[in-house]
């Protein structure tokens, strides 16, 4: 199958629609064991910023597993910044995307922001936010492959976190019909419209694939669960595999993950699929850092 991306090819992926062989022997490799809490995701970490060796490999377990974990450190307000950089370069993350309404640092302050940079961008409000993987609507060279989402205050009420692997919804689809694999790795599959700021075009449209294979072999998603932000392409079987993979979401299974981060904690991942709940704001606020990079977590 030919990268989207890279236009190399690549023979021996499990994600490739046409090699079910692979695909059944990475299935069963994937489904052994698999986490069925969220508390079996989380690490202990003593110090971020100097992990041992147990630490490390405790994370990388899950991640490679999983493609996600969640760690537990000191809650340290002052250097959490300098933590989440720190923790992230320590597994491979390096480039930061420096978006609209990132900080000077690259890293966002998801907190309640009424300016007019941060307001009527969900993120930055009481909101709920769908399914989704973080920077579906870049385009294809700027792909956020990693992040992390570090909590510094969690919200008086709610504020809690759906998560699930993408390679496992990749699982479920392609169980029910290979063919929506097919339709939803179509170069021209899902359409965000352009984005457009008091006349002027902030962003313009961006096509692309949902699925599609990185250049190393691995899995790539791309998707909003939002309806007004979205085309899909006008194939019936591409609307067919959006209709599945939009009841597999919402359906509680046992690789849903759901909880809501405490201080110190944070989630480092390569780019899963997440929602947010709504929530209510007292005293200082929520305060989440989120870091999002154009590199997948390393040997993962």
């Amino acid at each position: 199958m030919e990268n989207q991306k890279s236009g190399q090819v690549i023979n021996d992926t499990p994600f490739d629609p046409a090699r079910e062989q692979s695909y059944r022997e990475w299935r069963e490799k994937k489904l052994q064991k698999y986490p069925k809490s969220l508390d079996r995701l989380v690490v202990d970490i003593e110090d971020p910023l100097n992990l041992s060796d147990s630490e490390f490999q405790a994370v990388m377990e899950r991640l490679r597993k999983t493609n996600m974990a969640i760690y537990t450190g000191p809650a340290d307000p002052d250097s959490d910044r300098d933590m989440v950089r720190g923790l992230a370069r320590r597994f491979g993350l390096e480039h930061l995307d420096n978006h609209m309404g990132a900080d000077e640092d690259a890293i966002s302050s998801l907190t309640v922001q009424e300016d007019a940079l941060h307001k009527g961008f969900i993120p930055y409000t009481t909101r709920p936010i769908a399914w989704h993987t973080d920077g579906y609507y870049n385009d294809s060279e700027h792909q956020i492959l990693g992040m992390v989402l570090h909590c510094v205050r969690p919200a008086a009420e709610g504020g809690a976190n759906q998560l699930l692997d993408h390679e496992i919804l990749y699982m479920l689809l392609r169980d029910r019909n290979p063919a929506y694999i097919r339709s939803l790795m179509h170069p021209e599959a899902m359409t965000i419209p352009e984005n457009v700021m008091n006349g002027k075009l902030v962003r313009p449209a961006r096509t692309g694939p949902v699925f599609s294979i990185l250049p190393g072999g691995q899995l790539h998603m791309r998707y909003t669960d939002r309806s007004r932000s979205i085309q899909w392409r006008d194939d019936p079987m591409t609307l067919e595999a959006v209709e599945v993979l939009k009841a597999l979401l919402k359906t509680r299974s046992p690789y849903h993950f759901e909880g809501r981060l405490a201080p110190g904690q944070g989630l480092i991942c390569n780019n899963v699929l997440h929602t947010r709940s709504g929530f209510e704001d007292a005293g200082e606020g929520r305060l989440l850092f989120r870091a999002r990079y154009y590199d997948r977590i390393a040997d993962t």
